[in-house]
């Protein structure tokens, strides 16, 4: 357990005039790769500060999380062979993990998620180059792979539309988006017409997130450091690039490498992370098109590979590769800046954030 740090004396004076549901508890998990261990820690709402709650082992290097739709299991992803998904049941009230069981994963998996029955993982995997189904069990035991696909190098980011018609996954060196259909009945995966959306050449298209009025995906380049805007069709499950804005802050020259991208549950704002200058760049969603328009840009913990936005859409908590930390930044409802609040000690390497409002 690590205790709070770096929380600054006028925190209270600042959250003065900040006015939101209170949950009864919201629980913060941070994958810590290098310590094999997950954090899990509670969100005060009212304040930002975050406490420790529990300190859970796993068998390997913990990376991907993935949360079930009705909040009742998390999925964690490990790395180091044997390659394996380690489920865990979501404690009412506090959201503490209890170990379900540990199920095998056809390869290394940079990517998890869930369709929106709940019924079936996914997987993406950019060392095999492949993505994966599996079945999950009423207790949330994870089956072995009942569907591997091939796919073109370094599958990174998979997850279903808002309708649970249409499965998308990110090909980071093949500079695509599959575009696929689910059936959620069956499970059955196959591809779309057409069946790939292309990026420009060395683009490395890595995360994606659709936006709360389900008709907007937004789509960030690891390689050459763009956001992309993209159209979804919801009836033929297609996407199309509409804009394209810069994900590293102004003046930059080093070698791009963005990471994260999250929307505000309101769908008023989004944010990018990038790792080389550890920023987190905000921009305004316009409401009619979705098009993106700048706001700034917020120093945050060193290489900062995930963050996520809580459910109330207040909080920004970015997880920091190299500082073995989390930081919380207030989100301004007004604006979409963002201030920093404090900073947590996590473990070694944080490499995944998942925030869940727990009853």
């Amino acid at each position: 357990m690590h205790a709070m740090t770096k929380w600054t004396a006028a925190l209270a004076a600042t959250l003065g005039g900040l006015t939101g549901t209170a949950y009864a508890s919201t629980a913060v998990y941070v994958s810590n790769a290098d310590s094999q261990s997950i954090s899990v820690l509670r969100l005060n709402e009212a304040t930002g500060k975050l406490s420790s709650v529990q300190d859970v082992p796993v068998s390997g290097m913990v990376m991907p999380l993935a949360v079930s739709p009705d909040r009742r299991y998390l999925f964690a992803s490990l790395r180091s062979k044997p390659y394996s998904v380690a489920s865990f049941r979501v404690g009412a009230g506090d959201g503490m993990l209890t170990p379900v069981a540990t199920s095998p994963l056809p390869e290394s998996m940079a990517n998890l998620s869930t369709d929106r029955t709940g019924r079936f993982l996914f997987a993406a995997s950019y060392g095999g180059n492949l993505i994966s189904e599996s079945r999950i069990g009423e207790e949330g035991v994870v089956a072995p792979a009942s569907i591997v696909i091939p796919t073109k190098p370094k599958a990174h980011a998979i997850k279903t539309d808002p309708s649970n018609r249409w499965l998308f996954a990110t090909n980071l060196g093949g500079d695509i988006i599959m575009q696929c259909r689910f059936d959620a009945k069956t499970g059955a995966i196959t591809p779309n017409d057409p069946p790939t959306l292309n990026f420009a050449n060395q683009a490395g298209p890595r995360h994606f997130t659709f936006h709360p009025n389900g008709r907007v995906v937004y789509i960030v380049d690891e390689l050459d450091g763009k956001l992309e805007r993209a159209a979804f069709d919801p009836d033929r499950g297609t996407l199309a690039i509409r804009q394209t804005v810069s994900a590293v802050p102004a003046g930059f020259t080093g070698t791009p490498w963005a990471a994260d991208v999250h929307t505000t549950p309101d769908g008023h704002y989004l944010y990018a992370s990038e790792r080389t200058s550890s920023t987190l760049i905000a921009y305004r969603i316009d409401a009619q098109d979705g098009n993106l328009t700048k706001i700034g840009e917020y120093p945050t913990e060193k290489q900062p590979r995930a963050f996520a936005i809580d459910p109330s859409g207040h909080w920004l908590l970015s997880a920091g590769q190299l500082s073995n930390a989390v930081s919380v930044h207030r989100i301004d409802p007004a604006t979409g800046e963002l201030k920093l609040q404090g900073s947590f000690l996590v473990g070694k390497n944080p490499s995944w954030v998942e925030i869940v409002d727990v009853k």
